[in-house]
């Protein structure tokens, strides 16, 4: 990873986030034999062990601008700060994190970012009454057969499609994937769906969700479902203008929502 593009891209971020109202924080850490990377950490709300945390990757694959994945989730996660920066205070704390290292070579590694984040939390003995991944919301289809899926059967289930934003979770914590979808079909005019399964299903736990279930915490992604829908995907043809920015809105809308929610 060139360290210098990541740190241009952490420091706006931290400007952006204090430009909301956020408390800012970095969480700095070392990776054996490639230097240091950081979290970029927005708080709003109060100081308190329950929390709300929403994230998303700033890092991108290769070489590539990484529009969809994952310059949509920033963005989107940028833009609540700016939502949830303008009300009253709720119950709960929001961290608005944005992860380092989510992507290979560093996937499914204690160097991703949210695992250095989720580790944190525990060991500090955080409560958190759950997370949120913004993972790819910038990339919707009309056109029939858009949609793919990993199982054959989901066919039965979900539309063809790729015109919907999904809420995923794992199998046993469903109720946070229905809330998470619930809060956000009440606030957006998109069409949202949630599927709760087994680690076995390809792409179920594909982000930062991972290490927060990894350290005993309730996740669930949002995502337009990456490479089953965009097979533009880790490509240099992942840029700004494949983008559905109406769409987009309208998913940040809908977190918005669902964050408020849980952090009553």
């Amino acid at each position: 990873k060139r360290t210098d593009n990541l740190d241009r891209a952490a420091a706006y971020v931290a400007a952006e986030l204090r430009r909301a109202g956020a408390r800012v924080s970095e969480q700095a850490y070392h990776v054996d034999g490639a230097g240091q990377y950081r979290n970029v950490i927005g708080s709003l709300g109060p100081e308190t062990r329950e929390r709300v945390v929403v994230g998303a990757h700033y890092d991108a694959a290769g070489a590539f601008a990484g529009a969809d994945d994952n310059a949509s989730g920033v963005a989107g996660l940028l833009e609540l700060a700016r939502l949830l920066g303008a009300r009253d205070e709720t119950a709960a704390r929001i961290d608005l994190v944005a992860f380092t290292l989510e992507e290979p070579p560093y996937y499914d590694t204690r160097w991703m970012g949210s695992h250095v984040h989720a580790q944190a939390l525990q060991r500090e003995g955080a409560v958190v009454r759950g997370m949120i991944a913004l993972e790819m919301i910038g990339y919707f289809s009309d056109v029939p057969g858009s949609q793919r899926f990993p199982h054959p059967l989901l066919r039965l289930v979900y539309p063809s499609t790729g015109n919907f934003i999904a809420v995923i979770g794992r199998l046993g914590e469903a109720r946070l994937a229905r809330r998470v979808k619930r809060a956000m079909q009440a606030a957006t005019r998109l069409d949202v769906y949630s599927m709760n399964g087994p680690a076995w299903i390809p792409g179920l736990d594909f982000s930062d969700h991972r290490s927060y279930w990894a350290h005993g915490y309730p996740a669930v992604m949002v995502t337009d479902t990456a490479f089953y829908r965009n097979d533009r995907y880790h490509t240099a043809r992942d840029t700004p203008e494949t983008l559905d920015y109406g769409r987009m809105a309208e998913v940040v809308r809908g977190v918005h929502a669902a964050v408020l929610m849980l952090a009553r």
